[in-house]
C-alpha cells in the first residue's frame, strides 16, 4: 500500500520505472523476504565478501553483531568498531539501507527517527517509503527510462553486485507489469 501511495512522488509511474524499481528491490531484499541484513556468515564467506576482514574471519564467523561492527565501522557515517554503529545501522528494508549517514538522510527527508529507532527501516510501510526516497535521491528514473539495469544497479548498490540477478528480476517485473497493463 505504501508503494502505491508514494510511488508517484518520485516518478516511479511508468512500466520501465516500476519494473526497474521492483527488480532492484527484489534483489536487495531477497525477493521481498529479507528486511534485516543477515550477518551470520561463515569464515569462508566473510573472506569472500570482506577480504580486508579475512585475517579475522574465524573470530567474526557466526557472530552477526561483531561482523556488522567490523564490516561497517568508520564508513557511511558510522563510528569505530566499538561504537556499535556497524551493527546498529546494518542493512534494513527493501533497499538494505546501511550506515548512520543514510539512516539520518532518509529519516530527515521522511520525518522518521531512524537514528533513535533504526529498526523502523525494516517496518514494511517505512521500508517502502525509504526505498522510494532512496531511488529518487539516487536519480534512478533516467537510467530506468533507458532500460539500463547496470546503471540503475550502480546507483542503488555502488557497484554491480548481483547484476545478473537484477537483470533477471527486472525482466520478470517487465513481463508481469506488461501483462497487468494488458488486463487493465
Amino acid at each position: 500500500a505504501a508503494l502505491d501511495e508514494h510511488a508517484d512522488s518520485v516518478g516511479v509511474n511508468t512500466l520501465l520505472r516500476r519494473a526497474h524499481f521492483a527488480g532492484q528491490m527484489a534483489h536487495e531484499s531477497g525477493g521481498f523476504r529479507r528486511f534485516v541484513e543477515n550477518l551470520n556468515y561463515s569464515a569462508t564467506r566473510i573472506a569472500e565478501v570482506w577480504p580486508r576482514l579475512a585475517p579475522r574471519a574465524h573470530a567474526l564467523a557466526n557472530n552477526p553483531e561483531a561482523l556488522g561492527n567490523a564490516a561497517y565501522c568508520d564508513r557511511l557515517g558510522n563510528g569505530n568498531e566499538a561504537s556499535g554503529d556497524g551493527y546498529r545501522y546494518r542493512g534494513r528494508g527493501l533497499t538494505q539501507l546501511t550506515g548512520r549517514d543514510n539512516y539520518r538522510s532518509a529519516g530527515t527527508a521522511l520525518g522518521i527517527d531512524l537514528i533513535g529507532s533504526p529498526q523502523r527501516a525494516a517496518d514494511p510501510g517505512d521500508a517502502a517509503r525509504i526505498a522510494l526516497w532512496f531511488w529518487g535521491s539516487r536519480h534512478c528514473n533516467a537510467p530506468a527510462d533507458l532500460d539500463d539495469v547496470e546503471k540503475v544497479t550502480r546507483l542503488i548498490n555502488g557497484g554491480t553486485v548481483g547484476l545478473k540477478d537484477r537483470q533477471r528480476l527486472t525482466s520478470e517485473a517487465k513481463r508481469i507489469f506488461a501483462a497487468d497493463e494488458l488486463i487493465a
